[in-house]
């Protein structure tokens, strides 16, 4: 079962984000992204992929991702 989203959002200060809007659409794509990565989680173990392996892969999507605030390369 996938948690819910967290009761705050730490900032880049360590304070908690508190705008309503920000709050709203980070909340609205914590359940979208949950949302797929569960739907993509079973299509692959229905179609008889380990499921260790692929909660692995997921993993190391989440770990590839690239900040905004780093420049590439």
């Amino acid at each position: 079962m996938i948690p819910p989203p967290p009761g705050h959002w730490p900032g880049l200060d360590g304070n908690a984000v508190g705008c309503r809007e920000k709050l709203k659409m980070l909340t609205e794509n914590y359940q979208e992204l949950s949302q797929v990565l569960q739907d993509a989680f079973e299509d692959a173990v229905l179609m008889g992929v380990n499921e260790d392996a692929m909660r692995q892969i997921l993993a190391d999507v989440v770990a590839g991702l690239v900040s905004p605030r780093r420049p590439a390369g």
